[in-house]
């Protein structure tokens, strides 16, 4: 991330339309549960993004769209099975258990604990930095989250709220640990997880009876499972390579809000004072953070890593022959230091002190 630029730019954007295509799905998705078992749903929409990500991992040398991100190697495969365990198979399956064992209002309301939990996570554990106006705004998006999701009728500590709150933690872990692999290619990320997420939701789904839908239905299932959860993924892991766990967590937790907005305007959902202030809050939020200007002098340490990327103050490295910008490749960074304003991106995972 050179200083010659906007700071913002491409995380936040990338960020926003991960949360803009997720929470534009929950609407869509609502429809088709007249039609569909919510775990038999759940699968046709994991399904949609692995098979879809499939697709367009199948078109890129024909297209001639070279990859977003760094080839995955050996060393990557234990932080890819730790991703696809947490939150491909652990999160919806955890989610699945508790949503059959406790009230709706309980279980939307307790879903926004993920945006906590992934925070919390990468401050506490990844030590990454999180100051007072990050911490302001993330509280602020998320009471907009709660105003959101709040019917009035509390939060039951019961075993199905546990579960749920369980799942979210699972998805606070797979996000955190997503971020060990920001530098590879994300399609390639986000399929591995569709096709395992999709695969045991249909699967248990079936196992209890459900029966698929119509085609019309399960087209419509795979499309929007495709943009919701597959494009979305794959923005979200973009965005982390730019903004850390922390940052692109908060902004990711507008999705509720984004869905709601959604219902309104094609749904004919009534406007209500909720939405108004949860709107209010998340506003407040979002521009907190993007007024944030994290600068310091700071040192980089010499390390060797392979991801996309330009020639920039970061990179000064030479070619044998003329290249294309972006291009991947393994590369080395020199020891330096210098000052300016940064997130904790792939080349700013230092400490605070």
């Amino acid at each position: 991330m050179s200083g010659s630029h906007n700071h913002l730019w491409p995380g936040v954007p990338l960020a926003l339309a991960s949360a803009v295509l997720f929470g534009a799905s929950a609407p869509f998705a609502k429809l088709l549960l007249a039609a569909v078992d919510p775990q038999l749903l759940a699968g046709l929409l994991y399904l949609g993004a692995g098979g879809g990500l499939a697709l367009v991992q199948a078109a890129r040398p024909a297209l001639g769209v070279a990859p977003a991100g760094a080839p995955l190697r050996r060393a990557d495969l234990p932080w890819l099975v730790a991703v696809v365990t947490f939150g491909g198979l652990l999160g919806p399956l955890l989610l699945m258990l508790g949503l059959a064992r406790t009230s709706a209002a309980s279980g939307s309301l307790l879903l926004n604990l993920e945006g906590l939990a992934t925070m919390g996570i990468a401050w506490v554990v990844f030590r990454e930095n999180v100051d007072r106006r990050l911490l302001l705004g993330a509280g602020a998006i998320i009471a907009g989250a709660l105003v959101l999701s709040w019917r009035g009728q509390g939060v039951r500590v019961d075993a199905g709220g546990l579960l749920i709150a369980a799942a979210c933690l699972a998805w606070g872990i797979d996000n955190n640990l997503t971020r060990r692999l920001s530098a590879a290619d994300p399609v390639i990320i986000a399929l591995v997880k569709g096709l395992a997420a999709g695969g045991v939701n249909l699967a248990l789904a079936i196992g209890l009876g459900a029966r698929l839908p119509s085609a019309g239905v399960t087209g419509a299932a795979i499309v929007v499972g495709f943009l919701g959860i597959g494009v979305s993924l794959v923005l979200f892991v973009l965005a982390l390579r730019h903004l850390g766990s922390a940052r692109t967590g908060a902004y990711f937790s507008l999705a509720p809000f984004i869905g709601a907005v959604i219902a309104v305007v094609l749904l004919g959902e009534p406007l209500t004072l909720q939405l108004v202030v949860a709107g209010l809050l998340m506003g407040v939020g979002l521009w907190l953070h993007l007024a944030e200007r994290h600068e310091h002098d700071h040192r980089h340490d010499p390390v060797e890593h392979e991801h996309s990327h330009v020639h920039d103050e970061h990179h000064r490295h030479v070619h044998d022959g003329p290249v294309t910008e972006p291009h991947t490749h393994r590369h080395r960074h020199e020891a330096m230091r210098h000052r300016h304003i940064h997130f904790p991106d792939l080349h700013h995972r230092h400490n605070h002190g």
